[in-house]
C-alpha cells in the first residue's frame, strides 16, 4: 500500500469524527430553539403599507381618522407598531384633536397606544385658538380617552406656554393636569 493511501486512510476517520462533531454542533437542539425563538420573537406575521382607517359612531357621525405609511404587526407578542401615525380624533364634533408621533405600539386588543418619539397633540378650538401638547412618549388609553406620561410636557396654547414634568390628561372633557415642576408664561391681553 503507498504512502499517500495509508495517509488518507489514517485521516479519514478523523475527518469523519470532525465533521459530525461540528454537523452535530450546529443542529444542535439547543441552539434551535434559542435561535428559533430569537427569530420567532421578531417576526412580522403582517404589515400594511400608505393605511387609512375611519371609525364612526352609532349615529354615524366621524369618530375618527388614522393614517400610516407603514403597519407591522407581530405575533409573539400581538403588538401592532404603525410608523408615523397620524390620528384625527373628532369625537363627534367638528374640531378634532390632532395627534402625531414617530412612531407607535398598539397592544393587544388596542388597550393602549404608546406613542414614541415627536409625540404632538393639536387642537383649536371654536374661536380658532391653536392648543399644541408636545412630549417624547405618551400612553393613550382609547376606551376612556385618557392619556399619560412620566416625561417632560410642553403646552402651547393662545395665552402663553407651560411646561412641566408628567401629565394626565383627559381628552374626552379637554383637561390637562400637569404633575410636577410646572412653569407658566403667560401674555395678558
Amino acid at each position: 500500500m503507498s504512502a499517500n493511501l495509508r495517509l488518507a486512510l489514517f485521516f479519514l476517520p478523523i475527518a469523519l469524527l470532525v465533521a459530525a462533531l461540528g454537523y452535530w454542533n450546529i443542529n444542535s437542539p439547543a441552539d434551535n430553539g434559542s435561535s428559533a425563538s430569537l427569530i420567532d420573537d421578531n417576526r412580522i406575521d403582517f404589515f400594511a403599507q400608505n393605511t387609512q382607517t375611519l371609525q364612526f359612531t352609532d349615529e354615524g357621525s366621524l369618530q375618527y381618522e388614522l393614517n400610516s405609511p407603514r403597519i407591522e404587526h407581530t405575533q409573539h407578542d400581538d403588538i401592532t407598531v404603525l410608523l408615523q401615525p397620524v390620528l384625527l380624533l373628532f369625537r363627534g364634533t367638528d374640531l378634532p384633536w390632532h395627534i402625531s408621533s414617530t412612531r407607535s405600539e398598539v397592544s393587544p386588543e388596542g388597550k393602549e397606544v404608546e406613542l414614541i418619539d415627536n409625540v404632538r397633540i393639536e387642537r383649536t378650538d371654536e374661536k380658532g385658538r391653536p392648543t399644541i401638547l408636545t412630549t417624547q412618549r405618551l400612553t393613550y388609553v382609547p376606551e376612556t380617552e385618557f392619556a399619560h406620561t412620566k416625561l417632560s410636557v410642553k403646552i402651547e396654547a393662545a395665552n402663553g406656554i407651560t411646561t412641566g414634568v408628567g401629565m394626565r390628561t383627559y381628552l374626552n372633557e379637554s383637561k390637562m393636569h400637569l404633575l410636577s415642576n410646572v412653569r407658566g408664561n403667560h401674555d395678558v391681553r
